[in-house]
């Protein structure tokens, strides 16, 4: 891949750890200007520590006076952002016989109202100056329902209805709008899980994927390829097909399988 970047500035959220911390790190040592956020200052900090491009901006992207000025501060330090990496998120996985309505508001305020903290104060901006890449991430887990998915699909769900809103509105203003659905990466968020994981893939090969289809100004980067194809052909069948082939694979067609969702995984990490 390339070591050329097409873009002077950045912003990345959820920039602590995992994809948002590679992302900013790989953008840095191309000579990009990244405004880092997240919520722990002291993981910014350290980040910031190993590249004089990095410049930390502490934010819950939840909130939405302080998402409005931090993005304010950054227009004022680096100028509107080239690149616009809306990676802040939340993963929490448990059954929906355990459902929890603050968990689910927490998802749905960092992985959906989070974007949109972040995206007014910066699209009438990008739409003035004719020129920007917006890029939300997403995940496989958007497509079709998932078990132990119900606090977290339906938020990823609207990540790519709101994307494909975006491309139509903004794609004649000279803004590009990117979605990346990643399937399981080797972060800290799946370093907590005890459930298999198919296709898990290594951090930097994601990365690398990512950048790439960036660089080529692509809609939609989706990988692993496998379970890409496994997740749009479960698009594609029967409800009843798809409800039977996924109780099937996942363990889920007897009643005596253990429920995990006691033992519940949740992952704050990027937030």
């Amino acid at each position: 891949m390339t070591d050329r970047t097409t873009w002077s500035t950045a912003w990345v959220t959820g920039a602590s750890t995992g994809l948002g911390r590679a992302l900013a790190l790989r953008l840095a040592a191309q000579g990009c200007k990244v405004a880092v956020s997240a919520r722990s200052a002291d993981k910014l900090q350290s980040l910031c520590g190993q590249s004089p491009n990095l410049y930390p901006f502490p934010l819950d992207v939840a909130d939405t006076a302080k998402t409005a000025a931090v993005a304010k501060e950054i227009v004022e330090r680096i100028g509107v952002p080239d690149l616009l990496i809306l990676n802040a998120g939340v993963g929490i996985f448990k059954k929906a016989t355990h459902f929890d309505a603050a968990q689910f508001r927490t998802a749905v305020e960092t992985n959906v109202i989070g974007l949109g903290n972040a995206l007014e104060p910066l699209v009438p901006a990008m739409i003035e100056r004719g020129s920007g890449h917006i890029v939300l991430m997403g995940s496989l887990a958007s497509f079709r329902g998932i078990p132990r998915g119900a606090h977290y699909a339906p938020s990823k769900a609207a990540v790519r209805s709101l994307a494909e809103c975006l491309r139509l509105d903004l794609e004649d203003k000279g803004i590009d709008v990117s979605i990346v659905n990643p399937g399981y990466v080797e972060t800290p968020m799946t370093e907590s899980f005890d459930f298999p994981m198919p296709g898990l893939m290594a951090l930097e090969p994601a990365v690398d994927k990512i950048m790439t289809g960036l660089l080529r100004r692509r809609y939609e980067i989706s990988f692993p390829w496998y379970m890409v194809l496994l997740v749009k052909l479960g698009v594609r069948v029967s409800n009843v097909t798809y409800f039977a082939i996924t109780r099937w694979t996942m363990g889920l067609h007897s009643e005596a399988a253990p429920d995990k969702s006691l033992a519940e995984r949740k992952s704050l990490a990027n937030r």
